[in-house]
Parts: C-alpha cells; structure tokens; sequence
C-alpha cells in the first residue's frame, strides 16, 4: 500500500512538471518522415558550416535556427541552433553588403530557391526538394530576412532615392511593414505588427514632395495655353490635367493630401469659364471640375451641366424649325415642278 501511494505521488509530480506543450512538440516530432528531415537539415547546417559559401551557409542556418525539433534527434542539434541564431545577423548584412557593393538594393527575388520538390497526381507532395541560395537576392531580401528591419529599411530608402519618379516603387517602400512582426512575447505568446520609425517614411515624404512640386510647376507651363485659341485650350488642358493628376498621386502620401492639387484644378476651370467662347470649351472646365471634387466646383459643374442641356434643347429645335423650313421650300418646290410639268403634257397633247 506505501509503495502504491509512492508510485502515485511520482505520477503526479510528474504531471505537473511537464508541460503540454512539451509533451506536443514531443509528439508532434515523433514522425517518422518529421524525424527524416529533421535529421536532413542539421547535416545539411553541418556541411555548410564547413563549406566557404556565406549564402548557403545562411539558408541552412535559417532553415535550423527556429526548427521546432532539432534538438530531440540530434545531440549537437541543441548548439547548432545556438550558433545559428547567433550567426544569422552577421551573416545577413555581409551578404547584404556584398548585393548593395552590386547595386542590388531590391527585387522581388527571395533569397532562395526550392530546387527538385516533386508532387504526385493528386498534387500531394512526395518530396520538399532543397533549398539553394539565390545569386540574384538583393541587399533587402537577405536583411529582411535575417530580421534587420532597420538595415533593410536603410536600403529600402537607398533604392527610393534611385528611382525617386517611380511611384509604384515609392508605394513598395510606402508599405515595407506590411507582413512584418515584432519577436514572439514570452509572457504573452504574442506577435505584435512591427512598425518602422517616424523618421523612415518622413524621408519617403521628401520625394513624395519633390515630385509633386515639379509636376505643379510644369503644369503651370501647359495652362498658359489656356489663353489660346479654342483648339490651344483643348490640347492645353488635356496636359495640364495629366500633370495634376500625377501631383495628386504623390500628394496622397502627405500630410495634406491633394488639396492643392485640385484646388488649381478648379481655378483652370474658372479661367476656362472666363473666356469669351465658353460654349467651345466648357468641357475642357467640366473635366477640372469633376477632378476638383469641391463642393463649390460640384455647384459650377451642375451649373454647366445644365446649360448644356439647355443648349442642346435650343439646338434640338433650332434643328427642327430649319428642318421644317426645308420641308417647305422643298414641298413648293416640288409643287411648281409638277405644274409645269402638266402643263407640259397637256401641251404637248393639244389639250
């Protein structure tokens, strides 16, 4: 009976100390073909630590560097994870260095490549295949992916300069947080969304800046067409309005917005509404308008829209009244002809 209660106290204590999360990882780690790649990857982190090729060198580390279970098959497992972690850093922003030297800032290419992964019919896949450095993986990819947030940022600026017109490029560097994630919590089990210093996109403000004030000040050459003829004005706007629309798109990513942008739109409206010969060219100020989107410029575009439509009634009957006029003149026309014509006849028969 002492034994028993021995034994079911050892039980007990043995419950409370091991953790489930423990007793899964164990679990979950026990798979055969789990326990065959495990295996696979720490030899592979072995030889690459033998071998001279940095880039290698830095997959395979990644790949073992959080495994969840190369320490249970392995009994170096536990210190190559150590050295890893410890190594990854260093590596990234050598590798990183060495792309930036190239001028590789950034590109779409990951930092590797799978090479030989196989699925069968169903699509099942039946090998992994293996991880191979890419030759091509810019300075961002590899510090982005060692963690180095700030470094790659840095970069990421570098390369905004060098295509500072390059909007879609400005909207990449815009969102660089997105997908990013702070260390995991050790209290908390969480990952919270990482987010960039103040001063990073601040530096993105400068170009957004830049290329809206040169877009501002070549749009103020195109309207001095504005005061052309009808046929200037149409060729004028149509300039004048591609330039501000560009502004608008870079202004979005500043304080205050596109106000400016649209609020000249509307005075190119006004000078437009101005001139003499309103009737040619109000759909050239209607397109300002509508770009300006003010409450004010709504008003002046109900405005044209319905002295449009009043214009286009008065010519609808301007066109009927010539219509009917032509009816006319032609319906006396044709009465005189058939007259004369039988009178003709009748002549000709002696009547």
């Amino acid at each position: 009976m002492t034994q028993f209660r021995i034994l079911w106290s050892a039980l007990l204590i043995l419950a409370l100390t091991v953790s489930p999360q423990a007793v899964r990882a164990d679990d979950e780690c026990m798979a055969a073909d789990e326990e065959q790649r495990t295996k696979a990857d720490v030899a592979a982190a072995l030889k690459a630590e033998k071998s001279a090729k940095p880039a290698e060198l830095f997959i395979a580390y990644q790949s073992i560097a959080d495994h969840y279970c190369a320490h249970l098959f392995d009994k170096t497992g536990k210190d190559l994870q150590a050295r890893a972690k410890a190594n990854l850093p260093k590596l990234g922003r050598d590798l990183a260095k060495a792309a930036e030297a190239k001028r590789l800032l950034y590109s779409n290419e990951p930092v590797y490549t799978i090479v030989g992964a196989k699925k069968d019919k169903e699509g099942n896949v039946i090998s992994e295949g293996i991880r191979r450095a890419n030759e091509r993986a810019s300075a961002f990819a590899w510090l982005e992916t060692s963690g180095d947030h700030n470094e790659a940022n840095r970069v990421m600026l570098k390369a905004a300069h060098a295509k500072s017109d390059n909007l879609e490029f400005f909207k990449t560097a815009w969102d660089v947080d997105n997908g990013r994630y702070e260390q995991v919590d050790r209290k908390t089990g969480e990952r919270k969304p990482y987010a960039s210093p103040a001063a990073y996109r601040q530096e993105l403000q400068k170009i957004a800046s830049a290329n809206a004030d040169r877009l501002m000040k070549a749009e103020e050459k195109d309207a001095a067409g504005l005061s052309g003829s009808a046929m200037d004005v149409g060729m004028a706007s149509g300039r004048s309005m591609e330039k501000l629309k560009a502004a608008s798109d870079w202004m979005k990513f500043l304080p205050d917005g596109d106000k400016p942008a649209r609020a000249r739109a509307e005075q190119r409206g006004d000078t437009i509404m101005k001139r003499s010969d309103p009737t040619f060219t109000q759909m050239n100020a209607k397109a300002y308008y509508e770009f300006a989107g003010s409450s004010k410029a709504k008003e002046k575009l109900a405005q044209l829209e319905k002295k449009s439509e009043e214009s286009a009634r008065a010519m609808e009957k301007s066109a009927e009244k010539v219509k009917g006029a032509v009816t006319i003149e032609k319906s006396e026309a044709d009465q005189k002809k058939f007259k004369k014509g039988k009178a003709d006849l009748e002549k000709e028969l002696g009547f």
